[in-house]
Parts: C-alpha cells; structure tokens; sequence
C-alpha cells in the first residue's frame, strides 16, 4: 500500500534539503537553537558538554558561543570562560558557586554598585557575610582577610571615582592567603594589562584566579547587547563555575553572541580611540576653574597613578592604555543645580548609564552615598562622570565648553 504524502506543514517542518557543508565566510554563522538533535539514542547518551567536544542542548553552547568563548580567552589571556547574560550575571556567577553559608567575601568599597548590594542582600540573607576594604591600602585588605575569607573581589579602576589599585600586590596578598580572586575587568578589557599575567613577561607567575567582564562595554562596542563573560585558567575552578552557570540557567542569544564576535576585531582600535579623545578632554578640563579634580587614572596626581603607570604604562608603545572613561570633582563652591544644568546642557554627551560605546555620555553621582568609608583623596564637591565616545574631540570639547560656560558663567 503506497504511503500518503505528508501535509504541506509536516512536509516543510521536516524538509529533507540540506545545503552544501563547505561554505565558508568570513564571519562565523549564527546558530540559533534550544533543542540539539542526536543522530542515534547512543549519541544522546555519550555526548558531554563540559568540555566543549560536542552539543546536548543550546543552553549549553553552539558552534557561536564556543567561537566567542575561545576569542574572549585569547583576549584576556584565559583558558576557560562562560558567557552569561550581563556583567552583573557574570560577578552574581562567582559569588553564587563560590560562597556558601559562614563564608566571607571582600569587596572594595569602590566596587561596581550592584556588586556590594548582592552582597548586601542576596548574599547576606543566605549567611554570607560581607566586608568593604580600602582599595586603595593593601594592608587593610590584609587586615581584613579571615578564616572565613574564600572570596576578594578586586575592580581595576574604581567605580566612577577611578582610583587605581596596587593590582599585582593584592593578587599576591591573596595568593599568598590561599584565597581566590577575582576581578572585575570591564575597565581594562584585556587591552590595558592582562589579568592573567600581572608581572606582564609572559610567564604567567603572578595573575588573577578569576576575571569577569561586562561585554556590554568594549568588546561589543555598539550600546545594544547585554552580555558579560567569566574567565578562567584553572580547570577545576572553571568546572565549578560552569556547573553553578549551568544550574542558573544562564545563556545568550545566538544574535548578541554574533554582535560581539563582529565587533571584536575592531576592539583595540576602538579602545584606543577612545582613550586618546578621553585624556584630551581630562586635561581640558583639568584648567576649568570650576573643576576642582580629574579623576583619571593616566593623569599624574590622578589616585593610584603610580599603580596604573606600574601596570599599564607599558602598553601602546610607552604611552599607556587607559579606556574612554573619567570623572571629575566639580569645585563645591558650585551648588547641584549648576551641576546639573551642565548635564542637560550637553548636546553631544547623552545622559545614560553605561559606557563603551559610540556615543558620549555623562552621569553625575552623589559619591557620597556609594562609599561605606571615608574617601580622604577626593576633594569636596559634585563627582561628574563621563564616558568619551567615538564622535570627534574637537566636537565634544565644544560641547563641553558651551555646557560648562552655561553652568558656570565667569
């Protein structure tokens, strides 16, 4: 008895056409997919994804997602890493698989905000406690690491008040300590040192435990994907995160992982861009009489210079590498309202949270309300941060000179 063709729907559901397999392109392709289909039953039951040698199921990875990992490694100096959704996601990863009831973790009270309120709530809540040290004296974090330490959280440059740590110092204190580190790197990007290898002679003797990394900022480069990325080169350390990331759920869309990939060869020029245009601006504006201080971490004076100096001067031929991002002190002689009649009086500089992308922005903080302890090297006033984008210098150094001649008149 001859077998009824199948409807039209089955038939294009289970179309039998498959395309020639050896294309290939320039950019690698984007693989979209939950479910992963095994030939045999034998297959399904012998296939791993731990180690990244086949596919179970598209949470787990894709050919797309495997490219961006080995790619974020290479630029980062890693092994292993794990793409999560969002910077946020990727720090939430670490303290989660890490931290259990009676632990300790450290964080610099300079730290991304969102990294000391899950300490101070998620965390908290489970039993975990929590110290704030200053990132800016190792002997406090020495002083501050116990017993019950298994985590410090290290960020390289400060949030929005830019001090630079004595990096190499405090990974080695931790070492040393036999406590994991872990940094924030969003800032640095595996551009303006390499975490894995702080000594910067290739050898590998002194480096982070763990980097995490906002893809959100530099790597993606555009202001339109939420993504971030944890970095290992300790295999055992790596299986215990991927593990947590695994029960977590986190994934990335296929369409945000090819953003990225098309955006990372373009990184280090945009990088550059991004830093040359910023200094122009930091020092401009270092000779406004309304600016009291320029937190930038490659300006002599500028919080923890030396460190930075230490650590990044070596990039860029001598010059240094030091991201599109700074702040300043606006003199406190000057009341909120000029601070931000200055804001909405940008053109160029969008008001938005975030940076690393094409467009300038600015953002201004009431610092006081985001430190736990006192922050003796800012002098008094209104913290303004701005994020350089990729438009001309001289046009945002325009801008910035008819907003600060309207905040503050002579």
């Amino acid at each position: 008895m001859n077998q009824a063709a199948p409807d039209l729907t089955t038939h294009l559901i289970h179309h039998p056409y498959q395309p020639p397999a050896d294309f290939v392109a320039l950019q690698p392709a984007v693989h979209k997919a939950s479910t992963v289909v095994f030939p045999n039953v034998a297959a399904m039951r012998e296939r791993r994804w731990l180690d990244k040698s086949s596919y179970t199921y598209g949470l787990h990875g894709t050919p797309t997602t495997y490219q961006l990992e080995e790619r974020l490694c290479t630029l980062e100096g890693g092994k292993q890493c794990l793409l999560v959704p969002s910077g946020l996601a990727a720090i939430a990863t670490v303290s989660l698989s890490l931290l259990h009831a009676g632990d300790e973790v450290l964080i610099p009270d300079n730290a991304y905000g969102p990294n000391k309120s899950l300490a101070q709530a998620e965390l908290l809540q489970w039993g975990i406690q929590h110290v704030f040290y200053d990132p800016m004296d190792v002997g406090d974090l020495a002083e501050k690491i116990s017993k019950r330490t298994r985590l410090v959280w290290l960020e390289a440059p400060g949030s929005v008040s830019m001090e630079f740590p004595d990096l190499p110092a405090m990974v080695a204190l931790c070492r040393a300590r036999g406590v994991i580190s872990a940094l924030d790197n969003t800032w640095g990007a595996g551009l303006a040192f390499k975490p894995f290898d702080l000594h910067g002679d290739g050898s590998g003797s002194l480096g982070v435990d763990i980097s995490v990394q906002a893809l959100t900022k530099y790597p993606s480069g555009g202001g339109d994907v939420l993504m971030g990325s944890v970095i290992t080169r300790d295999q055992a350390l790596h299986l215990r995160l991927k593990l947590t990331h695994m029960r977590l759920g986190f994934g990335v869309s296929g369409n945000d992982a090819e953003t990225v990939l098309r955006s990372l060869p373009s990184i280090a020029l945009r990088y550059r861009a991004h830093d040359v245009a910023a200094r122009e601006l930091a020092l401009w504006l270092q000779q406004h009489p309304a600016v009291a201080q320029v937190l930038h971490p490659a300006l002599a004076g500028a919080p923890g210079h030396a460190h930075w100096q230490a650590l990044c001067g070596p990039a860029n031929g001598g010059q240094g590498a030091a991201a599109g991002l700074f702040s300043v002190v606006i003199d406190a002689r000057h009341s909120q309202q000029q601070v931000d009649l200055l804001c909405d009086s940008l053109r160029l500089f969008k008001l938005g949270y975030s940076w690393g992308g094409p467009v300038s922005l600015v953002v201004p903080y009431e610092i006081e309300s985001m430190r736990d302890r006192p922050v003796p090297h800012l002098l008094p006033g209104i913290v303004v941060r701005f994020n350089v984008g990729l438009e001309a210098v001289q046009d945002l150094r325009a801008d910035l000179a008819q907003a600060m001649q309207k905040a503050f008149p002579a």
